[in-house]
């Protein structure tokens, strides 16, 4: 018999250093923080620019072609997208599955919360990893074959979810969509961290979408009778009747911990253990398997290392379905609830009674609301959970859920994410809030407020962008969560991608710059802010001389006793010594006035370069060049001083 074997060295803790998402009432992660604390539900009616809502439903189940629900959770101009920014035509755009556009923004969106600048991972190790699981775009354009175009089979590929990030950012580490159905984007996580484990990946982009484009699959789920016919996902309650349909996208930037605190990066929570299994044979393809579900708790938290009795909270997949509530539960209490002190049970909750099931990026919000749980050191309600179910027994289970905002004590927080396919693939994931140096890490080194003039550095893609962006900074200034003023300069300068339209904003304070910032928003042109834009061309390095010698004989020669500075110097003096014919560490240690030497082998060495360029030719009369009679170039007279080049047709 086969034994299990771990050949995954799980050495490292992983970083979260960059967050995205777009879910239903939440455009991103501070809406969706405030929608979770606030205890809202997002979930609505299906929105008439998806299908004939009239057309597909019907209140009989059994109804063909039909669905019984008219609810779900959407969000607002999925089919919108920047296509110019990422320099894709808009004949390829509109072939483009909005589930790749999405994928797109909210990659870059990931990457810049990390302080990440994009263009720097191009040619590296990262690795992309997508949970995705439908097709409507694909299904839709092949109900048109007469429109088919060659951007069809690329725009609508489920594996270009993942491959079309790699391409457009040039990334060369593996890249690949996940498709285990509802435990899609966890699995992407895992193998994500599996990636940076093994070595894989120096970086790695995991992420979950989901976009319900067409009523096709809620008639299927209809007739497999998953859906709530009461529109609400009701986890653990007795009312729990099926779950709601939803769509939305989250990703995540991860990282090894190491190399996130050496970079300087943000960590919000650190992932400590993951693992991934399957049902193996049950009595339907679609029944859970508590023990299975079991053994996968157990192993994740033996791997960790990890006593399941300082689990403060799981994030459970609950569904609000008779079966899969039940038997989820009692893994869950099995392994992490009755191993507890008495009175000290395990906290479980699921964000699908706030937003609906997002199906494949189901995970992915989960993980999301464990971290901005950690964060926030509270775990927000969840809704609809009124009366216990009666077949979870939860004072046996040792298993409490949260059904009021729960501020939690300080001190180390970890917290679990299930997350389960209906076709029998497990996930969980462990997460951590990041030690007080890791969260700190993005703004080690920090100078304190000051009355210095600093510039804030904006910049975008386009005018229109700019002056949103510049109002968006104005907010951030004046808010209470506004950073203090030197790092965000500093990160403004160093960790953005400096796009076409610039502008420069300078102030002593937070108010200088908001002020400034809000009137150039408004279309005024307030002091002390510069505006300018550069061309799609790379920008090349040139360097400046300023022509100014020393001020004294024997300046600088002190800087040699620092043994940093004479290191550096002898590699400039080793790289200049062979071009120019003098050593510089000599002339800073002699006490001798050789600056008119040196001069004089400077400005001959000019003349001699000037030579090569005439066509005329000249000659040399002992020690000094005699000129032809050609016209002087002006340029070679601004290059020498002198008057040794003659062509006109070889000005320079």
């Amino acid at each position: 018999m086969p034994t299990e074997s771990n050949d995954v060295e799980r050495a490292f803790p992983v970083a979260l250093v960059g967050l995205a998402c777009r879910f239903p009432g939440a455009a991103d992660l501070k809406e969706f923080w405030s929608l979770l604390k606030a205890g809202r539900d997002a979930v609505g009616e299906i929105p008439d620019d998806r299908w004939d809502v009239d057309a597909y439903f019907h209140p009989d189940p059994a109804k063909p072609g039909m669905m019984y629900t008219r609810a779900g959770g959407f969000v607002a101009e999925i089919d919108k997208f920047d296509a110019g920014f990422f320099a894709i035509s808009p004949r390829e755009a509109r072939r483009i599955d909005p589930q790749q556009r999405l994928l797109l923004e909210l990659t870059w969106e990931a990457l810049e919360s990390g302080g990440i600048i994009p263009e720097r991972l191009a040619g590296s190790q990262t690795g992309v990893f997508i949970g995705i699981s439908l097709s409507d775009y694909a299904a839709m354009q092949r109900d048109e074959p007469n429109q088919v175009d060659p951007y069809v089979m690329s725009g609508s590929a489920i594996s270009n979810a993942a491959n079309r990030i790699s391409y457009v950012f040039d990334l060369h580490g593996p890249s690949f969509a996940v498709d285990t159905a509802c435990s899609s984007s966890l699995v992407a996580v895992h193998e994500a961290c599996v990636s940076l484990w093994r070595g894989e990946s120096s970086l790695a982009i995991a992420a979950g979408v989901n976009a319900l484009l067409s009523p096709s699959a809620g008639v299927g789920f209809s007739k497999a009778r998953m859906l709530s016919p009461t529109g609400r996902c009701r986890p653990f309650d007795a009312a729990g009747d099926g779950y709601v349909r939803s769509e939305g996208g989250a990703v995540v930037i991860l990282q090894p911990l190491a190399q996130a605190l050496t970079e300087n990066n943000p960590v919000h929570a650190v992932i400590v253990g993951s693992g991934v299994n399957s049902d193996g044979r049950t009595k339907g393809l679609a029944m859970p398997n508590q023990a299975a579900q079991e053994a996968l708790l157990r192993r994740v938290y033996r791997d960790a290392g990890i006593d399941p009795g300082e689990i403060t909270y799981v994030e459970a997949h609950g569904t609000g379905t008779s079966v899969g509530d039940p038997i989820e539960c009692g893994a869950l209490g099995n392994v992490l609830g009755v191993s507890r002190a008495p009175g000290d049970r395990c906290r479980i909750g699921s964000v699908k009674s706030n937003i609906g099931h997002l199906e494949p990026a189901s995970g992915m919000a989960g993980l999301l609301k464990v971290v901005l749980a950690l964060r926030h050191r509270a775990i927000p309600r969840t809704l609809h959970f009124t009366k216990p179910n009666p077949q979870i027994p939860f004072e046996e289970l040792n298993l409490s859920v949260v059904s009021e905002y729960t501020e939690l004590p300080p001190g180390c927080l970890t917290m679990g994410v299930n997350s389960f396919g209906f076709g029998g693939t497990n996930a969980h994931v462990v997460v951590r809030n990041p030690e007080p140096l890791a969260s700190t890490a993005a703004h080690r080194g920090a100078a304190t407020e000051s009355r210095e003039i600093r510039p804030l550095l904006v910049s975008a893609h386009d005018a229109e962008a700019l002056k949103s962006l510049a109002l968006r900074y104005a907010e951030l200034l004046i808010s209470p969560a506004a950073p203090p003023l030197p790092a965000l300069c500093r990160s403004a300068a160093t960790r953005r991608t400096h796009h076409q339209q610039r502008l420069a904003a300078f102030g002593r304070t937070h108010e200088e710059l908001a002020a400034r910032l809000e009137a150039y928003a408004a279309g005024d042109s307030p002091p002390l802010l510069a505006q300018g834009h550069v061309g799609t061309s790379p920008a090349q390095l040139a360097l400046v001389f300023s022509g100014n010698g020393s001020q004294w004989r024997g300046m600088g020669r002190d800087l040699l006793t620092d043994p940093s500075i004479a290191a550096r110097i002898e590699r400039v003096d080793a790289a200049l010594r062979p071009l120019v014919g003098w050593s510089v560490t000599s002339v800073l240690q002699s006490a001798e006035p050789a600056n008119l030497s040196i001069e004089r082998r400077l400005r001959n060495r000019r003349s001699l370069r000037c030579r090569s360029r005439c066509s005329n030719g000249w000659r040399r009369t002992g020690s000094k060049p005699t000129p032809c009679s050609a016209t002087v170039s002006e340029k070679c007279r601004r290059l020498t001083g002198q008057a040794f080049c003659r062509s006109p047709k070889r000005a320079g």
